[in-house]
């Protein structure tokens, strides 16, 4: 099996990758937040820290991009293959209400004839390799049997599938009986994204799917840092936890200006982690409510030093 780790808005970032790869497995492939290129710039000052080659080091890194404007992924695509990238992942999957009212991400999926138009543009104006991360549709999950007969056409690189529709954000379940159908209809390579959070969840789709061989884990990822690791039978230990918390910290620190936004990054993947450690609903709501720097470390060193770690048997989110 192959694992991507998925791209999670200001999360994923450089700089936790790279404490990820210092401190546990990294996965075969990740990729990068989404750029959302714009008429006046292609890649922004943040953009262009995340994707700088020095930054990604030992990584197969994919940018993933985010516009529904045909001119603008391919002037994305020329500086990203100035600077080495010879893949690029088109996002058709964002849920947020704001990206899919202006057509783009998972709301782009709503207007199939531009989407082809789109298509037919981007593969024609670039040599990059292009993969294509996808919701079914808007409001109904049969809306992909249409958009899928689009991609049919078009030589993608890659085919990554989150079996839920825009309107579901990350509620209801994955629509798996359409991502069956997909399978057999499609000629790319599939990757399946959605809902793996933990061991049993991974070991119960390939049951399912063993014709599957690549899969894209987001919150698995960020709960437990060690997932791979666990995968390789070695659970993930209170002190190689700490160290990866302590780098990524300190590297918060030196990059983000002020207390204030270093919190907002740490409290962000504390949502998630928090789930390794038993009894910690205290715990999780002191951090939520820290204000400074020393009453959060306060509370994350007390966490580490009372409160045990123990596999997820089951998340809900």
């Amino acid at each position: 099996m192959n694992y991507y780790l998925a791209p999670m808005e200001g999360l994923t970032g450089y700089l936790y990758r790279n404490a990820l790869k210092e401190f546990f497995t990294f996965p075969d492939k990740c990729f990068t937040p989404f750029i959302a290129p714009n008429q006046k710039r292609c890649l922004g000052a943040r953009e262009k820290r995340d994707v700088d080659p020095e930054h990604n080091r030992g990584m197969y890194t994919v940018p993933q991009i985010l516009t529904n404007r045909a001119e603008d992924f391919i002037c994305t695509c020329r500086e990203l293959e100035e600077l080495g990238y010879r893949e690029v992942n088109l996002n058709l999957g964002c849920p947020s209400g704001t990206v899919a009212a202006k057509k783009r991400g998972a709301g782009f999926l709503g207007e199939p004839k531009e989407l082809d138009a789109f298509l037919d543009r981007i593969f024609a104006g670039t040599g990059l390799r292009i993969s294509i991360k996808t919701r079914l549709g808007v409001e109904e999950p049969e809306e992909f049997y249409p958009i899928l007969a689009i991609y049919n056409k078009y030589p993608l690189h890659e085919l990554i599938i989150h079996p839920r529709v825009q309107k579901d954000f990350y509620k209801n379940k994955p629509r798996m009986e359409v991502f069956g159908e997909a399978l057999a209809k499609s000629p790319h390579k599939i990757c399946y994204n959605g809902d793996l959070f933990t061991q049993g969840d991974l070991e119960a789709f390939e049951q399912a799917y063993p014709q599957v061989k690549t899969v894209m884990i987001g919150r698995g990822f960020l709960v437990n840092p060690g997932f791979l690791d666990e995968r390789a039978g070695k659970w993930v230990t209170a002190e190689r936890l700490y160290d990866f918390h302590e780098k990524l910290l300190s590297s918060y620190e030196r990059e983000l200006s002020g207390e204030i936004p270093v919190l907002f990054k740490m409290k962000e993947l504390w949502f998630y982690m928090i789930r390794l450690f038993s009894d910690s609903e205290r715990e999780a709501k002191k951090l939520r409510k820290a204000q400074r720097l020393w009453e959060y470390r306060e509370i994350v060193n007390k966490l580490f030093r009372e409160k045990e770690i123990v596999p997820p048997k089951r998340l809900y989110f």
